[in-house]
């Protein structure tokens, strides 16, 4: 299983005073899902279940996510993953003056990167129509790509409105399913025990039996993760080898089970309620999560990769506005 994808960092301009929540998530999702559509879409008036276009329309591929033709053969799917992810300013600050500046960082994958200068434009276009409280204006001064060091290159630049190549990012798990497949797993099992903490930077939604969960279990959690990187991968990341098994199935299967082993040492996650308003579908959604260190113990080695793979993909729903981020603290 490979997934390419891309990091990037926007930085932006107040021309104005600008005020923004604590929590800018929904925000500039929202913001920049109106202006994605009136940069993209050729048929503005017709719904995109309905759209001639729809297998040809970059703002189809990139927002709608309704239940996929071959949903039967993955067991239930309501709806596949966003291919971005916008990770909104992490700051609490809520007032930015004229001249100030903030950053927006952008997560894309596999096929959708190459839309990347739709999502600049989009982006740019955002800002001079205005955002927020009182829709203050913006700039957009610069991107830049974020490599998994942390070193940065920037690629585009207000004054010269040209995007400069980059190279792609890979998450490969290619060999931990091998290992998983072949049953050293289970062999690790019975001679690691480890502790992992995980602390959730964002509110972060994970369903399990119909229920949204706040006594995250390691079994869940792992579940939750697994199905949201073969969505990824099975959707978006066409030229990826085909996969070793649907979920529940392969190994999927086998590290579910051997996740059952894994405890809750310590837990100290925190519901956070919040809602949005969706202009395109008329209603407040609310979309609340929990944040917080919860601590595991147990043989941990043969999820790491998925687990660092997930730092970067996020878990659970709405990771298009930058909910389901997670870390390992040391």
């Amino acid at each position: 299983m490979k997934i390419p994808y891309k990091r990037f960092t926007f930085i932006m301009e107040a021309e104005e005073e600008i005020h923004l929540p604590s929590y800018k998530g929904s925000t500039f999702r929202g913001a920049f899902g109106a202006q994605f559509k009136k940069v993209v879409c050729a048929l503005k008036k017709e719904d995109c279940r309905d759209c001639l276009l729809k297998q040809r329309c970059v703002y189809a591929y990139v927002f709608e996510s309704h239940s996929p033709d071959d949903a039967n053969i993955l067991g239930k799917v309501n709806s596949i993953p966003h291919p971005f992810i916008i990770e909104p300013p992490e700051e609490e600050k809520q007032r930015y003056l004229a001249g100030q500046t903030f950053s927006v960082g952008l997560i894309l994958i596999g096929e959708a990167i190459q839309y990347l200068p739709y999502f600049i434009y989009t982006f740019d276009l955002l800002g001079r129509n205005g955002i927020g409280r009182g829709r203050g204006n913006c700039r957009l001064q610069e991107v830049h790509t974020v490599s998994p060091q942390g070193d940065t290159q920037l690629i585009y630049c207000s004054k010269t409105r040209k995007v400069e190549s980059f190279s792609k990012e890979c998450i490969d798990l290619s060999q931990p399913i091998l290992s998983v497949m072949e049953g050293s797993v289970s062999n690790a099992i019975q001679n690691t025990p480890e502790e992992i903490t995980l602390r959730f930077l964002t509110p972060t939604r994970l369903k399990y039996d119909g229920k949204l969960m706040i006594d995250l279990e390691f079994h869940i959690f792992i579940r939750q993760l697994l199905r949201r990187l073969f969505l990824i991968r099975h959707y978006y990341c066409k030229d990826s080898l085909p996969e070793a098994g649907l979920p529940g199935e392969g190994y999927h299967r086998i590290l579910i089970d051997d996740a059952r082993s894994i405890g809750i040492k310590v837990s100290n996650l925190q519901w956070c309620d919040w809602e949005r308003y969706s202009r395109r579908q008329d209603t407040r959604m609310k979309l609340g999560g929990f944040v917080g260190d919860i601590v595991y113990k147990g043989s941990i080695s043969p999820f790491y990769p998925f687990i660092e793979a997930g730092k970067i993909l996020h878990v659970g729903k709405g990771t298009s506005f930058g909910l389901g981020k997670y870390i390992v603290v040391d």
